[in-house]
């Protein structure tokens, strides 16, 4: 799946020349938790945020730093703290460094940018234009928009068994520890050793993503101390 697939259109945006207030109340009105900031011809030129608002000098919760500390802070971060604290229109507090995606950046792309750059969005644009904006929500749905479209394979045990053994041998981390794998009436069993308790349990959810296989039963021996444990 692509950002076009899952991204929300028609984006609630605002200018660079609008207030904090005014940014704070539209972010209210709206329900959403940021807002792209874009120019007149639609260009994005950064993002605000609730993050980008909550640490204000009217309600007292500037960020406030010991005297050891700024004596120890970059010039520039302590600038910077100020103008969050003080600034009055949103070109003042918002994200400037905005990372987007286009409309066919793969959802596994969009999802590692997000965990890179820790953010909760990425605005996705067309000609430095913005059409859409992939959240976490969004996300969310397109995995239970897949999940819920996975064809379920008519049960055949002994097919079962070669699709269970063949995913196994393309992990790496499974080399050669499950030393057999039993599929009974879509109930795969299995049997061997395992280096650690996430090992077998990467193992189980493996076989659990098999479709037709109704439920894994592990009678896998954990090491544990230099010792297999069944």
């Amino acid at each position: 799946m692509k950002a076009s697939d899952v991204m929300t259109r028609g984006v609630v945006c605002i200018g660079p020349e609008a207030t904090v207030l005014e940014a704070a109340r539209m972010l209210l009105g709206e329900r959403v938790s940021a807002l792209p900031v874009v120019d007149a011809d639609g260009r994005i030129l950064g993002i605000v945020s609730e993050a980008d608002l909550i640490r204000r000098e009217e309600i007292g919760s500037a960020k406030r730093r010991s005297w050891w500390s700024a004596a120890f802070t970059d010039g520039d971060h302590l600038a910077s703290d100020y103008i969050k604290a003080h600034g009055r229109l949103v070109r003042d507090v918002m994200t400037k460094d905005v990372a987007t995606a286009s409309e066919d950046t793969p959802l596994g792309e969009i999802a590692e940018a997000m965990d890179k750059r820790r953010v909760k969005r990425l605005p996705i644009t067309r000609d430095g234009r913005i059409v859409g904006i992939v959240s976490r929500a969004n996300l969310l749905q397109a995995l239970i928009a897949g999940v819920s479209k996975v064809p379920i394979a008519a049960v055949d045990d002994a097919a079962l068994r070669r699709e269970v053994n063949a995913l196994l041998a393309r992990q790496s981390w499974s080399h050669a520890s499950v030393k057999n794998v039993i599929v009974r009436d879509g109930v795969a069993e299995l049997w061997g050793y395992a280096d650690s308790p996430e090992q077998a349990e990467a193992c189980r959810i493996a076989i659990e993503s098999v479709p037709g296989i109704k439920r894994v039963e592990s009678h896998l021996a954990v090491q544990a101390h230099g010792i297999y444990l069944l």
